[in-house]
């Protein structure tokens, strides 16, 4: 007769255990990304879902608690203990992401994104403290608490209760920081600018600075390497490109303070439109600034203004069109636009002989 330990469960070792549900999460990554929302007859009740979504952060956050405070240190938990807080993991990653399922569109596509994100971010994280966990010896944390604290799962908890509850807040959000970065890609290109010496190289009196101070020509006094400096038609290149990219960001500023002062939470779908383009506005900027740092190619230029200005055009003009301009025809955006076409016209002028080669 079988003896009735013969007949009891077999688990895996508890370290094999843990791979496997990390693997077991990253295959649930690209399933958030691409999900849909779940269709139900019920109505959304948007107090309930943000009671759901954050009380279901927390027991998240619980369980990282619970494996970090477990697995750094021996002895392991057995198999048989291992299995069942993996089971709890699994459970509760399961249950944050059906509960962004249960956001409907019409709630709005920028609320759904920023979702998506911070569920992707969770799932995420788990996976990568259960990798942590594995990855590194035993007893090498001085501070448990530091661990818990700052692993990325708990930070992406804590910033569920952090999500704008509407449409509109999340789209104010988004524009917000396309403004920042907008401004940061504004400032960069001002202290370059600033910074920019083409004669900084004749302060080195050694001996070999000062022979690479002849140019091919035999001219003394300017640096030979020139693809370090602005030439002179750089530099009145840099002055339109530099208007377009101020052009961006009071563009942006201004299409915020619409949304903020005229938007309507139950416009869902034009505030998802006039976000959704003014996202591309802020690479559209990195890419032009990045053209024109030294050695500047003047066609490209060219080629990443007017995919520039042809985002803002588009982006006006979607927000001039939309509920938050109620009065378009005494809209300064057409004095924009007019702004915005008068560089590009410049920069053409400037860049027609490359655009002829």
């Amino acid at each position: 007769m079988a003896s009735s330990t013969a007949s009891a469960p077999s688990f895996p070792p508890p370290l094999e255990q843990l791979r496997r549900l990390a693997a077991e999460l990253r295959l649930l990554l690209p399933q958030v990304r691409v999900g849909e929302a779940q269709k139900t007859a019920e109505e959304f009740n948007r107090e309930l879902f943000w009671r759901r979504l954050n009380e279901s952060a927390v027991k998240v956050s619980g369980e990282a608690t619970i494996l970090t405070t477990l697995f750094c240190r021996l002895p392991l938990p057995s198999p048989q203990e291992t299995q069942r807080i993996c089971e709890h993991v699994y459970i509760v990653i399961k249950e944050i992401i059906a509960i962004y399922y249960s956001l409907p569109k019409d709630q709005g596509i920028t609320l759904r994104k920023l979702v998506r994100s911070a569920t992707l971010d969770i799932v995420d994280g788990m996976a990568q403290l259960l990798e942590i966990l594995l990855s590194t010896p035993f007893q090498r944390y001085v501070d448990i608490g530091d661990l818990i604290s700052c692993n990325s799962v708990s930070v992406a908890c804590q910033q569920v209760s952090e999500i704008p509850e509407d449409n509109k807040a999340a789209a104010l959000l988004m524009l917000t920081k396309s403004v920042d970065f907008v401004k940061d890609a504004h400032e960069e290109m001002e202290q370059a600018i600033e910074e920019c010496d083409p004669y900084c190289g004749l302060l080195n009196d050694s001996e070999d600075n000062a022979d690479s101070h002849n140019d091919e020509n035999g001219v003394v006094g300017l640096p030979s390497n020139r693809d370090s400096y602005w030439s002179e038609e750089d530099q009145e290149l840099i002055t339109p490109c530099l208007a377009l990219v101020r052009a961006s960001r009071a563009s942006l500023k201004k299409i915020r303070i619409l949304v903020a002062e005229n938007g309507q939470k139950d416009q869902v779908a034009q505030l998802d439109d006039i976000v959704d383009i003014s996202d591309e506005i802020s690479p559209s900027v990195d890419d032009l600034v990045l053209s024109m740092y030294p050695p500047v190619c003047h066609l490209t230029v060219r080629i990443s203004s007017a995919k520039l200005v042809s985002v803002l055009i588009k982006a006006l003009e979607i927000t001039k069109a939309s509920h938050v301009t109620p009065q378009p025809e005494d809209s300064w955006i057409p004095l924009l636009i007019n702004a915005i076409h008068h560089c590009m016209d410049r920069i053409k002028e400037l860049t027609q002989r490359a655009a002829e080669l």
